[in-house]
């Protein structure tokens, strides 16, 4: 017999060490992600195609840029879609792997890796440990409040660069760099700047993990859409026994070592060493079960992994569902909300894309003038309006238009084509002429409907818009008064 468990030994521990050897930590894989999200955040506000931006909502230019088409004010039709899709998306991101987006791409999140993981821990040993993120470091010693202060000057620094990132995609980079050249002239930009960079401060060194817990709104919308196929961060404890007395918020401790946990259940496998708990950020024992204050970081899977690990077993702390930990049987990724979710964002998305094929390349608003109508001095009938054009197209175009359906109504002014640059507005002052009695009302001012249709002249099929607006023609009598006074005169 001991010879038999002499053997078993080697290769049990053969079989572990192979095991971690192939092992990929999760933390890692977050590292490279948070490197991916990092470099696309920072590199996608400069990257232009045709002068427009992946996506930028700028109030300056009162313009939106999506997928590198600009939208002007007159067309944000399409932040409804937009806000639907980012809301959809993570209600079906979070009811297939819950907080994962906390865990994986969040900015609070990968700031404070930054700041606690590599900063405090790695560059300047305030951490002893990277595993053991429940010891805070000891401020009592001077030098430690010396590289308390290096660490917080570092993060200021990566604060500014954070903020002023978030702020391009408002103000794009290429205005921003030359509005900061003179503060004196942006004081609100500067301020706001300035304001965002003190709250990532205050936010990183002091609130830490209790934004997440306490502030954010996501933890405590999440609960709602998980169901027992929604992939988590969870404690099998059919394997590793009960540490507590039952799950949630208010649940007490059972046993605080390995030999109380074995002298109740004798075969749990849970060696309470808690590794999974000394290294949670936000200071849980995932052994207690679901809790809001979960990021799904996964960084108590990867501790009991490599305690687990070195005895041969699988971690009892798993990225898994309730489905598998309680039925054994496998996740069911496709189900009636995650097909429903999967539709909706199809649906939308398709929308959206629609919708932005039916941009406007040119932009008309028509606004008549206070004064109804007029005679001219030979006793024409006109009317006035303000015609502001805006060329949205990314090519400089000559524009014209014409009144439709009434033959009787030329233009008198102005009577040739005008050019306008891309991206550049144009008013013109605009007076419409009726050749012909438009009516015979000798009780009131008759307005008469028209349509206009301004074009590019240049490219009329796809650059043109149409308009509704009056004509309004004067009482008959005031006519027929004006036309007599007019030959009186000659």
């Amino acid at each position: 017999m001991q010879a038999t468990a002499g053997a078993s030994a080697p290769k049990k521990t053969n079989r572990a060490k192979e095991y971690l050897k192939n092992w990929v930590p999760y933390r890692y894989k977050r590292y490279w992600l948070f490197g991916i999200v990092t470099v696309v955040a920072l590199v996608l506000p400069f990257i232009r195609i045709n002068g427009n931006h992946f996506f930028l909502l700028n109030f300056d230019h009162k313009q939106l840029h999506f997928m590198f088409v600009r939208f002007d004010m007159q067309e944000l039709y399409l932040m409804p879609f937009l806000l639907m899709l980012l809301f959809l998306g993570i209600f079906f991101m979070t009811t297939l792997g819950g907080r994962v987006w906390c865990g994986w791409a969040c900015p609070q999140t990968i700031f404070r890796v930054i700041y606690r993981d590599l900063f405090e821990t790695k560059l300047l040993h305030l951490r002893k440990r990277i595993t053991n993120k429940q010891q805070d470091p000891d401020f009592s010693k001077p030098e430690n409040k010396a590289k308390e202060g290096i660490a917080i000057l570092l993060w200021s620094v990566l604060a500014l660069i954070a903020a002023a990132d978030f702020l391009w995609y408002f103000v794009p980079p290429e205005d921003f760099f030359q509005y900061i050249q003179n503060p004196g002239q942006h004081p609100v930009l500067i301020g706001f700047w300035l304001g965002v960079a003190l709250f990532l401060i205050v936010d990183v060194v002091w609130l830490k993990e209790n934004f997440c817990i306490y502030i954010c709104p996501y933890s405590r919308v999440q609960s709602v859409m998980y169901d027992d196929d929604t992939v988590m961060a969870i404690y099998d404890y059919k394997r590793g026994g009960h540490i507590y007395d039952h799950e949630g918020q208010d649940s007490k401790k059972l046993v605080h070592n390995v030999k109380e946990l074995h002298a109740r259940e004798p075969e749990a496998e849970c060696t309470a060493c808690e590794s999974c708990v000394k290294v949670c950020p936000t200071h849980i024992d995932i052994r207690q079960g679901l809790q809001l204050e979960c990021i799904n970081c996964l960084e108590c899977v990867d501790a009991c992994t490599k305690v687990m690990g070195a005895l041969g077993k699988e971690s009892l702390v798993r990225w898994t569902s309730p489905r598998e930990i309680e039925q054994g049987e496998p996740t069911h990724w496709l189900r009636p909300r995650t097909i429903a979710y999967a539709v909706a964002l199809t649906i939308v998305f398709a929308a959206l894309l629609w919708m932005g094929t039916k941009k406007e390349h040119m932009l008309l608003n028509i606004n008549k003038t206070a004064q109804l109508y007029r005679f001219t001095h030979d006793g024409r009938i006109v009317n006035d309006y303000t015609f502001l054009f805006q060329n949205t197209d990314s090519k400089d175009h000559t524009y014209y238009f014409k009144v439709e359906g009434h033959p009787e109504i030329k233009i008198d002014r102005p009577r040739h084509p005008f050019k306008l640059n891309a991206g550049k507005k144009a008013k013109k002052i605009v007076t419409l002429e009726a050749t012909k009695p438009l009516a015979k009302n000798t009780r009131k001012d008759t307005p008469v409907p028209i349509r206009i249709l301004a074009f590019a002249t240049d490219d009329p099929k796809k650059i043109h818009v149409e308009r509704n607006t009056v004509f309004v023609y004067p009482r008959w009598d005031i006519v027929q008064k004006k036309l007599k006074e007019i030959k009186e005169n000659r």
